[in-house]
């Protein structure tokens, strides 16, 4: 009799659990009033933390430490004002829930980790989106979980996320904090990120070169349709700081910062470095500016930065279909690769310097590089002192104007008659599983890029505009 009914009752049970997910709001006129009424440590496969915009910030701090699953996800999600204002969590004088137990306090505003009763595995199918999350950093402070006052560490974060698995960060703003998202590797646990149509930037701390827009390890880690703008004034830093395997970064805008890429060793696990895709990074879609005057002439560092190379990437960055300008009035790198053990395929780009190509280097000193049918500046040079590596250069094309719509707006797409239309090579073999599908649109969406049997150079592809077909952005796909 018990193997007839047993069936049944796991239906139910399954039915029981899908129908349990809780919808908590939060906010002016809602059942919960503050940010800490919710059930933090409680939350389950389906539940929903819905922050209601309001006209003053939410100054409160808490930890993420759930198990949603793959088809019931926890969401921590802002509603958005009248106006689309996202609502505003304030790490300046935040208060944590005295009924959480939220260690590191001083490094984040919100936490994704664990607590004092841990889970057994990570916290794993999470989404944050469309929150407002700044002003984690010195010299501002909070009350933390104890009733005690602290302040925040310099290398604090908007999102600190110790440890997660299957988790989402999108259409968030994350600013003037030290890191605007850090993500530690823990050993591996972190694992299967998506950053997502996020606005980051305004972080970073005065003078110091240890903080970042983002500063990320994991085990598979996707940036997407983000902005990554400049950093704070005096801030040091670079944009994207990564040490991660698995590490794909595609049609972003990522603009100052000391350099725009810092591809690095994952000094801080085994488990990164022996990974199988540690020795694979692709960078493609993308929009690089360097600014005049804005930190390291390296616009792309990869490698590593610890000084031991036994554990430095050592496989190839994969750069395509990137837009790149320059706007210094002195000397600019394009990629400087760490060791002659590190290899670039740098291919189907648009590589433009204003102050003229003799200011712009393809290598800083060390590497091997492919430099492929890429647009670049006429007079570019290999490198601005002795070359200790190599570059083989095929069918490039050099001109003073590559064709930009309106280049001093920051109109980077093509116009006709440009050069770099209908230039592009087939992808190198390692990177054909990646084509570009789709391109960047102001500021942190995309839309489907046209498609034809050639593509053109660079992050956009020329369309004619009676001759387009209506391309709406939606931004997360």
């Amino acid at each position: 009799m018990l193997q007839f009914r047993l069936p049944a009752i796991l239906g139910l049970l399954l039915f029981v659990q899908t129908a349990a997910a809780v919808d908590y709001h939060i906010g002016p006129g809602q059942s919960l009033t503050r940010i800490a009424d919710a059930p933090w440590d409680d939350l389950r496969p389906g539940d929903r933390v819905l922050i209601h915009w309001k006209n003053t910030p939410y100054k409160e701090k808490w930890i993420i430490s759930g198990l949603g699953t793959a088809s019931s996800p926890i969401v921590v999600s802002g509603v958005p004002g009248p106006a689309g204002q996202l609502p505003v969590i304030d790490g300046r004088d935040a208060v944590t829930p005295t009924n959480l137990s939220y260690w590191n306090e001083p490094r984040g505003v919100i936490k994704v980790g664990a607590d004092l009763n841990p889970n057994e595995e990570p916290p794993a199918h999470i989404v944050i989106e469309n929150l407002d999350i700044r002003s984690g950093r010195p010299p501002y402070g909070f009350t933390n979980d104890n009733g005690a006052r602290q302040n925040y560490a310099s290398n604090a974060a908007a999102i600190y996320v110790e440890v997660a698995q299957h988790l989402t960060i999108r259409n968030c703003i994350l600013r003037d904090s030290g890191n605007g998202l850090f993500i530690g590797v823990n050993g591996g646990n972190t694992q299967d990120i998506l950053i997502e149509g996020n606005r980051i930037y305004d972080n970073g701390i005065d003078g110091s070169i240890y903080q970042h827009n983002t500063y990320t390890a994991a085990l598979g880690i996707l940036y997407q349709y983000n902005y990554l703008g400049p950093l704070r004034d005096g801030a040091r830093g670079n944009n994207l700081k990564d040490r991660s395997a698995g590490l794909i970064v595609r049609n972003n805008w990522i603009e100052a910062g000391n350099r725009q890429l810092d591809l690095v060793d994952g000094e801080d696990s085994a488990a990164v470095v022996n990974h199988p895709d540690y020795r694979k990074t692709y960078v493609y879609g993308n929009v690089l500016i360097e600014l005049d005057g804005a930190g390291n002439s390296q616009i792309v560092h990869y490698g590593g930065d610890s000084g031991n190379q036994s554990i430095y990437r050592k496989g190839t960055l994969y750069f395509y279909h990137n837009t790149v300008v320059s706007t210094r009035s002195g000397n600019a790198t394009l990629v400087r690769l760490s060791s002659n053990d590190e290899h670039a395929d740098i291919r189907n780009n648009i590589l433009y310097a204003s102050s003229g190509g003799r200011y712009l280097a393809m290598l800083n000193e060390d590497g091997i590089a492919e430099l492929r049918n890429n647009w670049i500046s006429s007079g570019w040079v290999a490198a601005h002192g002795a070359l200790g590596g190599s570059l083989n250069a095929i069918d490039n094309i050099s001109g003073v104007d590559p064709g930009f719509k309106e280049g001093g707006a920051q109109d980077f797409s093509l116009t006709q008659g440009s050069a770099a239309i209908d230039q592009a090579a087939p992808l190198a073999t390692g990177a054909v599983i990646y084509p570009v599908l789709r391109q960047y649109v102001k500021h942190a969406q995309s839309e489907a890029r046209s498609q034809s049997s050639v593509q053109d150079l660079g992050a956009f592809e020329y369309c004619p505009e009676l001759e387009c077909q209506p391309i709406f952005a939606d931004g997360f796909e």
